[in-house]
């Protein structure tokens, strides 16, 4: 609990704040009172998030989430603001460290409180799974440890400044070591996503080690995928429940109803001697201004002033739109490929990005403007997508190769980058792209590679298109592969004589309308040789195999306009083929 800045307001709605409980990505949140007495923690909206359309459409989203889960488990919704900034909501407030925090100042939990606090979390989590949605987040901050047992918080709405950071090269790990594989190689996302971070969140508890380990993002959560979860040192029984909630195959988690069941648990967390102190450990909440004044968390005349006539837009009679009685859309049993990814999107907010490869069967599916999914992504041809509208601009079928591309992509010189495929964009000339664009570059029959070695699937999107109201206006992409040297036409290799740099726009794909999956969220879907070919001065010349050209491969995304040669980029990323 942190002290209020004179910048920060004296109300928000009908609360008058009291101190700063902390910040996320999107938001800051406070501590406030209500007329009535009742404290709250009253997330707001950051001022310059407020200005993009997508970010507010999710926070609404999550407004939505929390209206719809009224459980024991969770800090309820209060009242929200959707209406004009600044954009809120108020949950109850909540005494109590988390179990990060928790952990940290007094150590791990032994193996029985540990047992405990298993259970009460799978009961926790199958309470929210009950009206339909997973938490998507789960973690040791994500639970404070209240005296009555622990809550569940944050479902996703603090993550907004570390996902743009990471997702802007193509790459979003969400929270290293507590994502499941599933989300990060193929986006399904699903109730047993949370039985894995479940598994990693008591992992940590009962160690205080990460339990993937420490380091860069990328290295946390290729462990993940691949290796073993850190169990050193747990008794023996608790840490086979661990190992099992965190099987790399969703299929072999067991369901939350298996895990209370196996923990076995005789008394009530809450009565836990380990559990007690912690809970009780929290910071001591002033319960008015005045105290708040006392305590130094407001200065002195801050929020002097009544606080406007406000009317709370969620009250006790609201009532919920889905029910304890719904049926999850996401199930512990795995679906069919396309109908897992169908009922995940179809679920709550929160955009968890892909890392690699998709799942191939979603491919067949209908792309969201009514075109059916072909090899490669790219559908129906781009001339037809561009006609589709009334008076819409007609789209060049290729873009032909008639300038000099100066954009480079480079593998990492850190050791532990390079050793996940991480590299650098050197980008001349390009514009920004009108909404965030998402991308990745990654070997098709193994994806977590570092490197490519036989074909290459290109993925790319505009993050938060599903959640616009109405079908955006069609924006053209091209994708343009080029090897690291300029290749002789004759030989399909470098030329021998000189290994000149590249300048050309490589090889490049059809042009495709970026939004053909708006309404999924999904990702349009390239392979690399076979979805791109080299046109220039009226030839066409199909793409090498990368193993013609060891070495870095650059990887640009241009908008596409009226014609052939009206291109420009938008967008770099690259891959890493070896010499063998």
């Amino acid at each position: 609990m942190e002290a209020l800045r004179e910048r920060d307001p004296a109300h928000i709605g009908a609360y008058t704040l009291l101190a700063r409980l902390g910040a996320g990505g999107m938001g800051q949140v406070y501590l406030g009172r209500s007329p009535g007495g009742r404290l709250v923690a009253i997330k707001v909206i950051r001022d310059e998030i407020t200005d993009h359309p997508e970010a507010l459409a999710r926070f609404r989203r999550e407004v939505e989430t929390a209206r719809a889960v009224r459980s024991a488990y969770t800090a309820n919704l209060i009242d929200a603001s959707l209406d004009a900034a600044p954009y809120w909501l108020a949950t109850e407030y909540v005494s109590g460290p988390t179990l990060g925090g928790a952990v940290a100042e007094r150590g791990p939990f032994p193996a029985e409180s540990a047992r405990r606090l298993f259970a009460a979390l799978a009961e926790a989590l199958a309470s929210v799974h009950g009206y339909g949605v997973t938490h998507r987040d789960l973690k040791p901050q994500n639970v404070i440890l209240s005296p009555q047992g622990p809550l569940l918080i944050d479902f996703g709405i603090a993550r907004g400044t570390a996902d743009t950071a990471l997702t802007r090269t193509g790459f979003t790990p969400g929270t290293p070591g507590f994502t499941a594989p599933e989300v990060l190689k193929d986006n399904q996302v699903g109730s047993a996503a949370d039985v894995f971070a479940l598994g990693a969140t008591i992992a940590y508890a009962v160690t205080g080690r990460a339990p993937f380990g420490a380091g860069h993002a990328h290295a946390v959560s290729y462990r993940a995928v691949h290796e073993d979860i850190d169990v050193t040192g747990i008794e023996p029984g608790l840490a086979a429940l661990i190992r099992e909630c965190v099987a790399k195959e969703p299929a072999e988690r067991p369901g939350l109803d298996a895990v209370i069941a196996r923990c076995a648990v005789s008394a009530a967390l809450a009565d836990d001697p380990f559990y007690r102190p912690p809970a009780g450990t929290g910071d001591t909440a002033p319960p008015d201004l005045p105290a708040a004044v006392a305590a130094g968390l407001v200065p002195a005349g801050h929020g002097a002033a009544a606080p406007p006539a406000y009317r709370p837009t969620v009250g006790p009679g609201y009532v919920p739109t889905a029910g304890p009685g719904y049926v999850p859309t996401a199930v512990p049993s795995p679906a069919p490929a396309r109908m897992r990814r169908a009922s995940v999107v179809a679920g709550i907010a929160g955009a968890v990005v892909l890392v690699a490869a998709s799942v191939v069967a979603w491919q067949m599916l209908p792309d969201d403007r009514g075109n059916e999914r072909g090899s490669g992504g790219s559908g129906a041809s781009p001339s037809a997508s561009a006609s589709a509208g009334a008076g819409a601009q007609k789209v060049p079928t290729y873009i032909e190769d008639n300038k000099i591309s100066r954009d480079v992509w480079t593998l990492s010189d850190e050791p532990d980058e390079a050793a996940h495929g991480i590299g650098e964009c050197a980008q001349i000339g390009a514009v920004d792209p009108p909404e965030e664009l998402q991308y990745s570059a990654r070997d098709v029959d193994e994806p977590t590679r570092a490197d490519v070695r036989g074909k290459a699937k290109v993925m790319f999107r505009f993050k938060y298109a599903e959640l616009k109201n109405k079908a955006p206006e069609p924006y053209h992409v091209s994708v343009g592969v080029k090897p690291p040297h300029d290749i002789d036409p004759d030989t399909g290799r470098p030329y021998e004589d000189v290994m000149a740099e590249n300048k050309t726009i490589g090889y490049t794909s059809k042009p495709v309308d970026i939004y053909r999956h708006w309404r999924t969220g999904g990702y349009v879907e390239l392979t690399y040789p076979d979805d791109f070919r080299e046109h220039a001065a009226g030839e066409t010349w199909d793409a090498i195999p990368v193993a013609n050209d060891p070495g870095d491969w650059t990887v640009v995304f241009y908008h596409v306009k009226g014609s052939s040669t009206d291109y420009e980029s938008v967008g770099c990323t690259g891959f890493r083929v070896g010499s063998s």
